[in-house]
């Protein structure tokens, strides 16, 4: 595989893309940095295929990156492949408003090959190509230039190791008949929404145990008001005020600016200085949440009392169960919520009963909890057995 030198310059980037979109597929990994801004600032993105590679410099004076994003979210012919790649989606999502489609990411895949649930990404280069990556420059600060060579060598290395295993992973799923249990999960992680900072949604981040209008109202107009702070001032929102204090101005809210110096986690300053006046104005013209926007009181579905929660318990268990006998990661057969909804009573609009995941687990849990299935311990081993009545 060919290694270019560090890309700095438009052209050499054109050419580059022009190349690369005859692949099949791409591999992509990007380094940033976010510890004190609101944006993830990008300093390096990696991509290769299986004959060239390349780290390019995106904070290089004038360098176009429109032929590298056009590659990512328009060209539908080349399959990028990324690992654990939510923030590197995030990323393209700021830059261009749409994410890398279509997407792969090994992660996920991992799971469907029953390698758990988050294998990190120095394990799995171990797993299938019997390399231990070099973690030294894990805690550089991408920001700084110039680049060594070593560090530029560390990064490409990501996506150099990841076009040698997508092809082993990709026949390992074929093999399985696996690949297309991913379809859905590729395209819920791909979905734009999850990568749009909508003020008007940001209250939904703070936890806070009060379900009344006028709270909740707060809360929105607040977390709205951190949000539009954070982004202006390009700071992560917990340096503007911490989820936890948010909660509390929203539940006890001041009557007056000077009553921020006695609120635990403002500056004192607060109390005379134009951020308090803009959160007291946030405050005070807060209206109280609509009720279509109120959250529902279990939004898991319906209550589960006593019993449903010992019923979801024996279906967490049987989900082990099921999971380890078919070597697959338990998180991506289903969710705690959708076990919870089952064992209350919940029939529709539930992933484990539809497609793939009905076959394999549904309607083993649905039998659990409609008494068709139980437990038993055989030779040791805790097993399914059909009831008299379903064996007939």
């Amino acid at each position: 595989m060919h290694i270019h030198p560090l890309i700095e310059d438009s052209a050499t980037l054109a050419d580059l893309c022009k190349r690369l979109a005859k692949s099949d597929f791409v591999t992509v990994d990007t380094e940033f940095m976010r510890e004190n801004t609101f944006w993830p600032e990008l300093c390096l993105i990696q991509i290769a295929n299986t004959e060239e590679a390349a780290a390019i410099d995106p904070m290089a004076p004038g360098i176009d990156l429109t032929p590298l994003l056009d590659l990512m979210v328009d060209n539908e012919d080349v399959l990028k492949v990324f690992h654990a790649g939510g923030q590197d989606l995030e990323i393209v999502y700021n830059l261009t408003g749409k994410t890398p489609h279509p997407l792969f990411d090994t992660q996920i895949a991992a799971m469907a090959l029953g390698q758990g649930e988050q294998i990190g990404y120095s394990n799995l280069v171990d797993s299938y190509l019997g390399i231990q990556v070099d973690k030294g420059a894990r805690f550089t600060d991408w920001s700084r230039r110039p680049l060594d060579d070593r560090q530029i060598t560390y990064a490409i290395a990501d996506v150099t190791h990841l076009a040698k295993i997508f092809p082993k992973m990709l026949e390992k799923l074929r093999k399985t008949g696996r690949g297309d249990w991913l379809n859905e999960e590729m395209e819920r992680i791909g979905d734009p929404e999850n990568y749009r900072n909508d003020p008007e949604v940001a209250w939904q981040r703070v936890r806070i145990n009060s379900r009344k209008a006028d709270v909740l109202g707060r809360l929105k107009a607040i977390a709205r008001w951190r949000e539009l702070e954070a982004r202006n001032k390009n700071l992560p929102r917990g340096r503007i005020a911490k989820d936890e204090t948010i909660a509390d101005l929203a539940g006890n809210p001041p009557r007056k600016q000077s009553d921020l110096s006695k609120v635990r986690g403002l500056s004192a300053s607060w109390a005379g200085n134009d951020i308090g006046g803009r959160l007291m104005a946030a405050i005070e013209g807060a209206d109280p949440m609509p009720a279509d926007e109120m959250p529902s009181r279990d939004e898991r579905g319906p209550a589960l009392g006593k019993e449903g929660a010992l019923v979801a318990d024996l279906l967490k268990l049987l989900l082990k169960i099921r999971s380890r006998d078919i070597s697959v990661a338990a998180r991506l057969l289903a969710r705690s919520d959708d076990l919870e909804a089952l064992a209350a009573g919940q029939r529709k609009g539930l992933a484990i009963l539809e497609g793939w995941r009905y076959d394999e687990f549904g309607h083993d849990a649905l039998d659990l909890v409609e008494g068709r299935l139980a437990f038993a311990v055989q030779g040791g081993k805790l097993k399914m057995t059909r009831s008299a009545k379903e064996d007939a």
